[in-house]
C-alpha cells in the first residue's frame, strides 16, 4: 500500500530540476515589480524628469506596442525554447531599468520604454511557456500556485521596501529604486539560467506534422484551427473581465455608488494580496489533491467569482450602514479571493497543458492576448456600465462569469485528456484509493 501511495503521488508531484531557482527568482522579479507599479507614472516622472503628460503618453503608446510583439514572442519561444527567451526578457527589463534614470530625453526615454515594454508585455507568455517546458503533470498546478503566491508575496514586499527608501531619501530615492529594480531582473535571470528544461517526444526541432507547423507563420494558423483552444481561450476572457474587477471597477464603485470611504479599497486590496500569499499553495493543493478535473476547478473559481459579484449587487441594493457594508465588503473580498486562488493555477495549468509542445509559445501567446484584451476593455467597460447603474457592470461580470464555468465544463470533452487531468485518471483513481486505505483494484500492477 505504502508503495503504491509513494508511487502515484510521484506520477503527478515531481521536483523540477532547479525548481528553487526558478521560484526564487520569481519572488525576486516580484520585488522589483512591486518597486515601482504602485507609483508608476510618479515613478518614472521623477525618474527621467519629463512631464506626467508625456510620460503617461509614451507608457500609453509603447504598451500598445507590446500587445502587438506577444505574438513574436511566442514564435520566438517556439524556435529558442522558454529558458532562453526568458533570460533574455530578463536581461532586457535589467537593462532598461539601469538606463532609465538617464533617459531624460523624450526620444531616449521613447526608446527604453519601449524595449522594456515589448519585454514587460511578453514576460507572461515565457514565463507560462517555461512553466511548461520544465514541469509535467500536476507539478504544473504547483508551479502555478506557487509563482502566483510569490508575485504577490514579493509585489508587497517591493511596494513596502520602495516606501521606506522614499521616506529615507525623498523622491530622490525613485532612482535607487531603478537600479535597486534592475539588479533584481539580474538576480532573477541567473536563478532561472539554473532550471532545466524537459523535452519529449514532439518538442521543438522535431520532425512531423506537429514539428512542421511549428515554422513559419503554419504555428498561428494551427491555433485558429483548434477551435477548442480557442473556446478556452474565449472563456478566460470572460473570466479575466472578473480578474479586473478589484483593481479597476471596486474604488469606483466605491466612491460613487457606496459612498464608502477610499480607505476600504486600500484594505480589499492588502485582504486580497495578503490571502494570495499566505494561502494560495494551500488552496491549490486542496484542488490538485482532490483529483478535480482542471476544467471543473476553474469553473468553480469562475462560479466563486460569480458569487462574489451577485453579493456587491446585494450590497448595492441594500446600501446598509457603514459597519454592515464595511464587513460585508471584506467577505465579498474573501470569496472573490478563493475564486481567484481556485481559477488561477487550474486555468493557467490547462492552458500550458492543452497546447501542443512544439508551438506552445505560439498558442500562450494567443490565449494571453485574452488577459491583455480584458484589462484594455475593462476601464470602458466599466465606467461606461457604472454611468448608467452601480449594480450593473456587477451584473455584467455575473453573467460573464458564468457563462465562463459553462464553456468550461463544455469545453472537456474536446479538450486533451493530459490537459484536463493534472494526473492520468487511472493513477488520480488510485491514488485516491491508497489515501483512503482501501485495497487499489489493480494492487499487483501498481505494486509492481
Amino acid at each position: 500500500m505504502a508503495v503504491f501511495r509513494s508511487k502515484a503521488a510521484t506520477a503527478g508531484e515531481a521536483k523540477v530540476a532547479g525548481e528553487r531557482s526558478l521560484l526564487l527568482g520569481i519572488g525576486i522579479s516580484a520585488i522589483g515589480i512591486g518597486m515601482f507599479i504602485p507609483f508608476s507614472l510618479v515613478f518614472f516622472h521623477h525618474v527621467t524628469g519629463l512631464s506626467l503628460t508625456l510620460v503617461g503618453l509614451v507608457m500609453t503608446v509603447t504598451g500598445l506596442a507590446g500587445l502587438a510583439f506577444m505574438p513574436l514572442a511566442g514564435s520566438a519561444v517556439d524556435r529558442f525554447g522558454a529558458k532562453k527567451v526568458n533570460l533574455v526578457l530578463y536581461g532586457i527589463r535589467a537593462l532598461g531599468f539601469a538606463l532609465y534614470p538617464f533617459a531624460s530625453s523624450l526620444p531616449a526615454f521613447a526608446a527604453v520604454a519601449l524595449v522594456t515594454a515589448l519585454a514587460d508585455r511578453s514576460f507572461g507568455v515565457v514565463q507560462q511557456s517555461l512553466i511548461g517546458e520544465v514541469a509535467r503533470g500536476a507539478a504544473r498546478d504547483r508551479l502555478q500556485a506557487s509563482t502566483r503566491a510569490l508575485q504577490n508575496a514579493g509585489m508587497g514586499a517591493g511596494a513596502l521596501l520602495v516606501s521606506g527608501v522614499l521616506a529615507l531619501w525623498g523622491t530622490g530615492g525613485f532612482t535607487y529604486t531603478a537600479w535597486g529594480n534592475s539588479l533584481a531582473f539580474a538576480l532573477a535571470g541567473l536563478l532561472v539560467s539554473r532550471v532545466r528544461a524537459v523535452r519529449t517526444t514532439g518538442a521543438v526541432g522535431t520532425t512531423g506534422a506537429v514539428g512542421a507547423a511549428a515554422t513559419g507563420s503554419a504555428g498561428y494558423r494551427m491555433v485558429l484551427r483548434d477551435r477548442p483552444f480557442l473556446g478556452l481561450t474565449a472563456a478566460n476572457f470572460l473570466t479575466a473581465l472578473g480578474y479586473s474587477a478589484l483593481s479597476v471597477l471596486f474604488p469606483l464603485y466605491l466612491s460613487t455608488w457606496l459612498a464608502a470611504p477610499d480607505s476600504l479599497t486600500g484594505a480589499a486590496f492588502t485582504v486580497n494580496t495578503v490571502l494570495c500569499a499566505g494561502i494560495g499553495v494551500l488552496i491549490a493543493g486542496r484542488v490538485r489533491r482532490s483529483g478535480a478535473r482542471r476544467t471543473r476547478s476553474a469553473a468553480l473559481g469562475a462560479l466563486l467569482f460569480a458569487a462574489a459579484f451577485v453579493g456587491q449587487i446585494v450590497l448595492g441594493t441594500l446600501r446598509p450602514g457603514q459597519t454592515v457594508t464595511l464587513v460585508a465588503l471584506l467577505v465579498i473580498v474573501v470569496v472573490y479571493t478563493l475564486g481567484e486562488l481556485v481559477h488561477s493555477p487550474s486555468g493557467g495549468a490547462l492552458s500550458v497543458s492543452a497546447a501542443p509542445e512544439a508551438v506552445r509559445g505560439r498558442y500562450l501567446a494567443t490565449y494571453q492576448l485574452s488577459y491583455s484584451l480584458a484589462g484594455a476593455l475593462a476601464p470602458s467597460l466599466f465606467t461606461a456600465l457604472l454611468a448608467v447603474d452601480g449594480r450593473l457592470p456587477w451584473a455584467v461580470l455575473t453573467v460573464a462569469a458564468l457563462g465562463a464555468a459553462l464553456a468550461l465544463v463544455r469545453l472537456e470533452r474536446h479538450l486533451p485528456a493530459e490537459a484536463v487531468h493534472a494526473e492520468p485518471p487511472a493513477v488520480a483513481a488510485a491514488a485516491v484509493t491508497a489515501g483512503s486505505g482501501a485495497a487499489p483494484e489493480r494492487r499487483p500492477a501498481a505494486v509492481a
